[in-house]
């Protein structure tokens, strides 16, 4: 398996001549670094104007590994070829190295940059890649690769640390400024390649400049050390890959830094098992409109007169506190008056609310704050509270927080707990994560008043008067819900739909030789069909059919070929195997492969009235093309795709022609207003407001012709609104 490293972006706060004359010390070798032992210079180039500088290495390092490791790979010494080109017009530094020792069992490959700071060009930025990539080496592949990494990753960790140390000896000899390059008069043509261009040939300048580029997309290690903590080298080459391809391959709203990274730690810097609950996590999120809760969610009445739990200022690390009086909860009154959904959506609220105060009190305090303190008091906890249905809805809850809001919780107290509380931690403790279980903290009777309890975790000054403390807490006192608030299991069902399950996408499985097909009738052509899906699971392809005539009412395949019946009867298949592709339904549109991941929006505008077919089929690997027999990689890729199955959640709509017509209407209407304006003092090349108001209108009405994100009557009110802001401009 190859082992990959992105570095985030490293600032030194120096300028970038001052930062070169500084790493040109670490040669020819560098007593901070035991294992750098000594470099030779192979082949050495410099410009005729002195422009570009490229000089080649041979580095012998001592790798720390055991003994009978060397011997039986019969060298005591690893080499190195280093290939550095500074270019001093451009201010610019590429390093490329690869391992000489062993290259045909091992190969390792690292790319370097130092660059000037995009927004300050007096400092210096540096950036690295690298993979590592053991085909064999004697049996010892993973030891040797858990010895790379470790030396790796102790290397990183000390490079920042020994280019400081050299700006400072430096400073101490009274080197505080070198002038940079300029341009003598008989210097050649700028126009002429430069020697490292030649040097680096096409292709690896092209990726070494996209690695030097240091661009908003991008991480600053004072950055992710200011907000997100302290990160070992590995773990900041994880955040940063895995945010890189949510950025390629998600096409929605993107996760914020400290979200990604619970993710990673809940799986230990797993990458792909991160990836893959992340994932899941982000189409439930869009299924279910989380983003939005806390803009929408208004508890009931009953919830906040019964529902004793509410957010309590902070501990002693800044931690928001959270304080659940279990015990004085009627959570039999509550899951009848209320209903199971009711009851996970103020969850997921507090939840929410809680990510919030995280962000603002890393802000407060000044230091990265991921997680939250909660303090749940049993007091009162009795055998009512082990009402089936009530336990039930815990555990769901519980299933739920974790999958979505995993690393969330930093501490965990639970005071007063009675008699009664190991038959409840029994039954709940088998669904909590084991990190997460390691946080829990348990006192019985009055033992967090001694040395060693609350005030251990959270300031005197704050703790709740019903603990003893003196400071007041509006959380409700709780008490029995009157039952004539009790609502029937119909009732409940039905407002549970309405307030939970409802959403305006659907999910599919898709099996291999059972695609998920979609009927749309299109009364009138020049319509247009939209559609936004996010392939959960597996690989898919995405095609478009017409046909003249309808298909046979869609019958749910019971997948008899492999034994199986899709879950939630949610596999529908129109074209009838009879039918020929050219003469009883035609493609539309080319075939669009989908990876694990992605989501995809398009539309399509209908030529021809009739049946329009969308269908998601499994991707098959492609055979290799010297022979029928699949490649090795795609037997692996098949293997990880559970029984052949595929998972979509997708949205359609049909756009009318009318309403299309009315989008462009509008648009030209716009248009045509706008070129009447004859003032030579209102152009829009002299007014960039106006311009960039002008832009963001046919941005947003290229989205509704595209995705049918707005109706024509917000539409008709946008243009009224984007016509007002540029007559304002313009006065």
């Amino acid at each position: 398996m190859v082992q990959k490293y992105q570095s985030p972006v490293r600032v030194y706060k120096k300028p970038f001549e001052l930062v070169m004359a500084a790493y040109e010390r670490r040669f020819p070798t560098c007593p901070l670094i035991p294992m750098f032992v000594d470099s030779d210079v192979l082949s050495e180039h410099q410009s005729e104007d002195g422009a570009t500088h490229c000089i080649e290495r041979r580095c012998k390092l001592d790798v720390d590994a055991p003994r009978l490791l060397k011997r039986i790979a019969g060298v005591d010494f690893v080499y190195f070829i280093q290939k550095n080109c500074l270019n001093r017009r451009e201010r610019t530094l590429h390093i490329e190295s690869h391992n000489e020792t062993f290259s045909n069992r091992v190969i390792i490959h690292e790319l370097c940059c130092y660059s000037v700071h995009p927004e300050n060009e007096e400092w210096t930025c540096f950036e690295q890649s690298a993979s590592l990539d053991i085909k064999s080496f004697f049996g010892f592949e993973s030891t040797v690769e858990k010895i790379a990494m470790k030396q790796y990753a102790s290397s990183i960790k000390k490079g920042k640390e020994i280019i400081e140390y050299y700006l400072r000896e430096l400073e101490e000899e009274g080197v505080t400024h070198i002038p940079r390059w300029t341009p003598s008069l008989a210097s050649p043509s700028s126009a002429a390649p430069t020697l490292e261009l030649l040097l680096l040939g096409p292709t690896n300048f092209l990726h070494v400049g996209f690695l030097c580029r240091v661009t908003a997309d991008k991480l600053d290690a004072d950055y992710i050390k200011r907000y997100l903590g302290d990160l070992t080298p590995l773990q900041e080459s994880c955040l940063i890959r895995l945010r890189q391809w949510l950025q390629e391959t998600h096409k929605g709203k993107i996760p914020k830094d400290e979200h990604i990274l619970r993710f990673l730690r809940a799986r230990d810097f797993n990458m792909d098992k991160a990836r893959e609950i992340l994932c899941q996590s982000l189409t439930w999120r869009k299924q279910h409109q989380v983003d939005y809760l806390l803009e929408t969610w208004n508890s009931p009445q009953v919830l906040q007169d019964y529902y004793t739990g509410g957010w309590h200022h902070h501990d002693k690390d800044g931690r928001p506190l959270y304080i659940l009086r279990l015990g004085q909860m009627d959570t039999k009154g509550l899951v009848r008056a209320l209903g199971e959904e009711s009851l996970l959506r103020h969850v997921l609220s507090i939840n929410e609310e809680g990510l919030r105060r995280c962000e603002e009190n890393t802000k407060v305090f000044g230091r990265p704050i991921s997680c939250w303190t909660c303090l749940v008091d049993l007091e009162g906890l009795n055998m009512r509270h082990l009402w089936r249905p009530g336990v039930k809805a815990l555990l769901r809850i519980i299933e739920v927080v974790e999958a979505n809001y995993p690393e969330t919780l930093g501490r965990l107290l639970i005071l007063r707990a009675p008699r009664v509380f190991p038959v409840l931690w029994t039954l709940v403790s088998p669904f909590i994560d084991e990190n997460t279980r390691k946080k829990f903290l348990i006192y019985a009777g009055n033992d967090y008043q001694g040395p060693g309890g609350l005030v251990d975790y959270i300031d005197k000054e704050i703790i709740p008067d019903f603990l003893g403390g003196e400071c007041m807490c509006e959380i409700p006192e709780g008490g029995l819900v009157p039952k004539s608030m009790y609502r029937t299991p119909e009732e409940l069902e039905n407002e549970d739909i309405r307030l939970w399950t409802e959403t305006i996408y659907q999910s599919a499985s898709v099996f291999k030789g059972a695609p998920h097909e979609l009927l749309i009738e299109i009364i009138d052509a020049s319509s247009v069909i939209t559609w936004d899906f996010d392939v959960c699971k597996g690989d898919i392809v995405f095609n478009i059919f017409h046909s003249k005539r309808a298909p046979q009412p869609p019958k749910k395949d019971t997948l008899g070929a492999h034994g199986i019946t899709s879950p939630g009867g949610n596999n529908v298949q129109l074209i009838d195997k009879s039918w020929l592709l050219g003469q009883d339904y035609s493609m539309v549109e080319s075939p669009l492969t989908c990876k694990e991941g992605e989501s995809v929006q398009g539309s399509h505008i209908t030529r021809w009235p009739g049946f329009y077919i969308l269908q998601w089929k499994f991707h098959n690997m492609p055979a290799c093309a010297a022979t029928n027999l699949p490649r090795v990689d795609d037997v692996l890729a098949t293997l990880q795709v559970s029984s052949h199955k595929c998972k979509v959640m997708y949205y359609t709509e049909v756009l009318a022609s009318e309403d299309f017509r009315s989008v462009i209407s509008h648009a030209l209407s716009l248009c045509c207003w706008w070129l009447s304006i004859e003032s030579p003092s209102h152009t829009l090349v002299g007014s960039p407001t106006v311009f960039f108001f002008f832009f963001f209108f046919f941005f947003v009405l290229f989205c509704f012709v595209l995705f049918s994100s707005l109706n024509k009557e917000m539409l008709a009110v946008m243009c009224r609104v984007c016509k007002w802001i540029c007559i304002s401009s313009l006065a």
